[in-house]
């Protein structure tokens, strides 16, 4: 498969004025939503791939007593260079599939920061 073209169609296709690579960002209510595929317990913290329409994030923490959750948000937080207090967890407490609104941020500047980061 070409590189920049989606893994479904493989058309450089946009939808909704947003280029699929960008589809697990999504305008929301005064932010931006991220979807995530959380891995807790990895060997390591990082931000990875976008698989499907999420961006898999691995962390060290173990899913207990949110600590995985904590750690995403610190690790989100750290990364967009945000408050954490800009960083919320919407959806999806107890699943690896989350998803976080970032206020203060617009989409492109996200998106730039997360393939930085």
């Amino acid at each position: 498969m070409r590189a920049g073209t989606c893994s479904y169609c493989g058309d450089d296709e946009v939808f909704d004025g947003i280029p699929w690579a960008m589809s697990y960002l999504q305008p929301y209510k005064g932010g931006v939503l991220i979807a995530i595929r959380l891995q807790p317990r990895a060997s390591r913290t990082e931000i990875g791939d976008v698989v499907g329409d999420e961006l898999k994030i691995k962390v060290t923490a173990p899913p207990v007593d949110s600590a995985a959750n904590e750690a995403l948000l610190r690790l989100l937080s750290e990364t967009l260079d945000c408050p954490k207090s800009a960083v919320k967890l919407v959806r999806g407490e107890t699943s690896r599939h989350k998803q976080v609104v970032v206020t203060g941020l617009a989409i492109e500047a996200i998106q730039q920061k997360l393939r930085a980061g």
